[in-house]
C-alpha cells in the first residue's frame, strides 16, 4: 500500500511455499502455505544453524507445514523456537512444534490485551494463547551450537515485536518491522506510529549488512531500504496533512483520497494505517480530533 511506489526498492518476486531453501550457509527458509493480501507468499520460517538448530516463528497452526518443518529438520535436533511476535500468521505454530519437538519457546512476550482501545476496536490479529518458555528482553541473547541470536525490541507493528540480530552472518531477523516486499501495516490499537519510527532509527543505526522478514525475500542494502521507509512514512503523514487542510475530515474520506487503486481487501488496514497516523498527529498537536482519535472522529487543522 505505497503511495510512491518507485521511492522503495520492493523485492515482490514470488517465492514458492513448501519448499525449503538454503538461503545462506547457516539459515535455511520454509515458507508456509498461507499466502494472502497480508502474507504475500506465506511466512517465512527460518531453520538457523546445522545439526542442533534454532527454528524462527513457525508460523500458523498447519498440520502439513509442521511436517515439512520436522522434514526439514531430520536428523537434526531442534533446541529451540523463536517467535518475533504474536501475530496469528507467526506464533500459534510454535506450540504444535514445541509439543512435537519438546524444544522450548522464546522470544516475544504474550500480546496484552487492550480492553478500551481508542481506535474502537480490539486487536483480533494476535494469538492470545502464546505462552512461551522464555521471553527474551532487549539485548538478550541466544547462544546456539555455533551461532549466537540477539534480540532487538522493535515496537510499533505490534507492542512485542522482536527482531534478531545473528552475528556469525551480520544478518537481522526482521519479523514484520520491515519486510521487501510491502511496507509495513502500523494497526491500532496494539500498533503505534510513533513507537514504528523510533525502531526505524533504532535499525538504521545498526550495521546488519541484509535483512532476513517474516515476509517475502530478504531486504538487501538494509540502511537505505529503512530510510526509504521512513520517508515514505513522513510522505504519508504529509498527504494526510494535507487532505485535512483540503477540508477532509474523516478517515474513509482521506484513504479515498491518499491511497490510489486500492485493493478493497485492504481498505480495513489502510484504515487502521491513517489512524496511526493521526493518533500520533493528534498527540502532537498537530491535528485536533475533538477528543481522542478513533475511526469515527472529525479531524481538523490545530
Amino acid at each position: 500500500m505505497s503511495e510512491k511506489p518507485d521511492d522503495i526498492p520492493y523485492d515482490r518476486q514470488p517465492y514458492t511455499a513448501g519448499e525449503t531453501v538454503e538461503v545462506s550457509p547457516l539459515v535455511r527458509r520454509l515458507i508456509a502455505p498461507n499466502r494472502g493480501p497480508f502474507t504475500f507468499t506465506g511466512t517465512c520460517a527460518y531453520i538457523v544453524g546445522r545439526g542442533r538448530v534454532t527454528v524462527i516463528d513457525p508460523g500458523p497452526d498447519d498440520e502439513a507445514h509442521m511436517a515439512a518443518l520436522l522434514e526439514a529438520t531430520k536428523g537434526e535436533k531442534i533446541d529451540h523456537i523463536l517467535v518475533t511476535h504474536t501475530h496469528r500468521d507467526h506464533s500459534p505454530g510454535a506450540r504444535r512444534l514445541r509439543a512435537l519437538t519438546g524444544a522450548p519457546i522464546l522470544g516475544c512476550k504474550p500480546h496484552v490485551t487492550i480492553e478500551d482501545a481508542p481506535s474502537g476496536r480490539l486487536d483480533a490479529s494476535h494469538d492470545l494463547d502464546h505462552d512461551p518458555d522464555q521471553a527474551m528482553e532487549d539485548g538478550e541473547r541466544l547462544i546456539g551450537d555455533g551461532y549466537n541470536l540477539t534480540a532487538v525490541h522493535t515496537p510499533g507493528h505490534a507492542s512485542n515485536h522482536l527482531c534478531f540480530a545473528f552475528e556469525e552472518e551480520n544478518a537481522l531477523f526482521s519479523g514484520d518491522h520491515v519486510m521487501a516486499w510491502s511496507t509495513t501495516i502500523v494497526a491500532p490499537p496494539d500498533g503505534h506510529m510513533s513507537d514504528y519510527m523510533a525502531s526505524l532509527d533504532k535499525l538504521r543505526a545498526r550495521n546488519e549488512a541484509i535483512y532476513w522478514p517474516g515476509h517475502g525475500g530478504p531486504v538487501r542494502d538494509p540502511q537505505r531500504f529503512v530510510r526509504a521507509l521512513a520517508g515514505h512514512r513522513r510522505y504519508r503523514e504529509g498527504a494526510i496533512v494535507t487532505a485535512i487542510n483540503n477540508g477532509l475530515d474523516t478517515i474513509p474520506a482521506i484513504v479515498a483520497k491518499i491511497y490510489e487503486s486500492l485493493d478493497p481487501r485492504l481498505t480495513g488496514a489502510a484504515s487502521l494505517s491513517v489512524l496511526a497516523h493521526l493518533e500520533d498527529l493528534v498527540a502532537r498537536g498537530v491535528v485536533d480530533a475533538g477528543g481522542p482519535a478513533t475511526l469515527t472522529a472529525r479531524y481538523a487543522r490545530r
